[in-house]
């Protein structure tokens, strides 16, 4: 399996990602630079968490007209799997791979801590390792991670089973209580219509390794490279 990470300035999750993908993989990913104007021959590309541009103008939005991005929209239109983290999740929403837009946190502040997942379904090339309805903790960082889409789009994501991660709380219910951000349903990772990109607003890669304190995010990289290899 071979995998690239798309490195922005103000990236700052690039290499958590590539010593994930590094363990599993047995392998270092291709670290690519946003100027270039294709991504080398992948089976997987990662647009990694960070704060790219700084977040001006809106998060993810001066990225996703970065000169990498035509080759990477070109790629993941025929096909090949891209795994947005975060920044990379607003980055997807910004180019239109995703539905939606990510606003504000509803309470205005960053928000930085380990929170609960759902999965949603296990049948994907992310989610092989984990057990349907399973409860994951996942760290969350960030200020721009409030899901918004309009209804008809909403319905469209619930009806067709794209919706990938909801929060939720330690039994499984995604309650408003257990919603960090604001994010709509509860929606904290969402797939597009062929389940071949996923957006994740929480960091795997920051639950890894037993030395960070949890392996929860271990099973995404890994169902990656059992699908993939």
């Amino acid at each position: 399996m071979k995998a690239a990470v798309i490195v922005f300035p103000g990236s700052n999750c690039d290499r958590d990602v590539a010593v994930s993908l590094n363990a599993v993989m047995g392998s270092s990913p291709e670290m690519v630079w946003h100027g270039n104007a294709e991504v080398p021959k992948s089976d997987l590309i990662v647009l990694p968490g960070g704060f790219s541009y700084g977040d001006y103008l809106r998060s993810g939005a001066m990225a996703a007209h970065s000169p990498i991005m035509k080759d990477v929209i070109k790629k993941a239109n025929s096909g090949v799997p891209v795994l947005g983290i975060c920044n990379g999740f607003q980055m997807l929403t910004e180019t239109g791979l995703l539905p939606g837009v990510m606003l504000r946190n509803a309470n205005l502040k960053f928000i930085c801590k380990d929170v609960q997942l759902r999965v949603e379904r296990n049948d994907t090339v992310f989610t092989r390792r984990y057990k349907k309805d399973q409860v994951i903790t996942i760290p969350v960082a960030n200020h721009d991670g409030n899901y918004f889409a309009d209804e008809n789009t909403l319905a469209r994501l619930e009806d067709n089973n794209l919706i990938a991660f909801r929060y939720c709380d330690a039994d499984g219910h995604p309650t408003g209580e257990a919603n960090p951000n604001g994010s709509a349903r509860n929606i904290a990772g969402l797939y597009n219509e062929n389940c071949t990109i996923l957006g994740l607003m929480p960091h795997p890669e920051r639950l890894a390794d037993k030395q960070l304190g949890g392996i929860d995010g271990l099973a995404l990289f890994e169902s990656l490279v059992e699908t993939l290899h």
